[in-house]
C-alpha cells in the first residue's frame, strides 16, 4: 500500500532542493530560451537524476558511499568549482544564433545537455550530506533504510518532485521564447555566464579558505 504521506514528503524534498536559483537554473533558462522547452526541461532532468542518486545514498543507508563522498568532499568540490568556471566562460564567449523554428533534437546533443547538469550535481557533496540531514530530521524519513519498498518509494518521489520543478520552470520560461532575438540571447548568455562562473568562483574560495583555516 502507498504512503501518501511519505510521497508527499518525498516530492516537496525533490521541489525544496531544486527549485534554490542556482548554476542549473541559469542552464535551464537559458537553453529553453535558445532550443525550447524539451531541452531546457533535459538539462533540468541531468540534475534530477543526481537528486535521486544522493537521495537514494541516504534512504537505503549506503554507509560505503557516504564515507567515499565525504573522504573526497574537497577534490569534488574542487572539479565543481574547475567544471563551472570553465562552463561560464564558455557560456560567455559563445556566440548564439536564435532561430525560434530550431529544435535541438539530436541524440548526442540530448546527451550532452543531461550529462552537464548531471555532472555539476553529483560533484556537489553537500547535496548529499543535505539529503542527510533532511532524511534525518523529517519524520518518516530516518528510518527508510530500514524497508527497501519505503526507500524506494521516497527516492521516486524526490526524482519525481525535481522533475516536476524542471518541468514547471522551462515550460514557463518557454511562453516568453517567442520574444528572443540574438541581442537578447547574448545577452542571457553574457549574463548566465557571469553568474556562472561566479558560483564556481565562490565553491573554489570557500575549499582555499578551509585549507587556510
Amino acid at each position: 500500500m502507498i504512503d501518501f504521506g511519505l510521497v508527499a514528503n518525498g516530492v516537496a524534498i525533490g521541489l525544496a532542493v531544486a527549485a534554490p536559483i542556482g548554476p542549473v537554473n541559469l542552464i535551464v533558462i537559458r537553453r529553453t530560451l535558445r532550443y525550447g522547452q524539451l531541452n531546457g526541461f533535459l538539462s533540468g532532468a541531468g540534475a534530477a537524476t543526481g537528486d535521486a542518486i544522493f537521495a537514494a545514498i541516504a534512504a537505503f543507508g549506503l554507509t560505503a558511499a557516504i564515507e567515499i563522498v565525504v573522504r573526497f568532499e574537497t577534490a569534488l568540490q574542487i572539479v565543481g568549482g574547475l567544471f563551472l568556471v570553465a562552463l561560464g566562460i564558455r557560456t560567455w564567449i559563445a556566440q548564439p544564433h536564435f532561430d525560434e523554428t530550431a529544435e535541438e533534437n539530436l541524440s548526442a546533443a540530448m546527451a550532452a545537455v543531461f550529462a552537464t547538469t548531471f555532472v555539476l550535481t553529483i560533484t556537489n557533496p553537500a547535496t548529499m550530506l543535505g539529503f542527510l540531514a533532511i532524511f534525518g530530521g523529517v519524520a518518516g524519513l530516518a528510518d527508510a533504510g530500514e524497508d527497501y519498498e519505503h526507500a524506494a518509494t521516497v527516492v521516486l518521489a524526490v526524482l519525481c518532485g525535481s522533475a516536476l520543478w524542471w518541468a514547471g520552470l522551462s515550460g514557463f520560461v518557454s511562453l516568453f521564447r517567442q520574444k528572443m532575438n540574438d541581442r537578447l540571447l547574448a545577452l542571457v548568455n553574457r549574463v548566465s555566464g557571469c553568474l556562472i562562473a561566479i558560483f564556481g568562483g565562490v565553491v573554489l574560495a570557500r575549499v582555499a579558505i578551509s585549507f587556510l583555516l
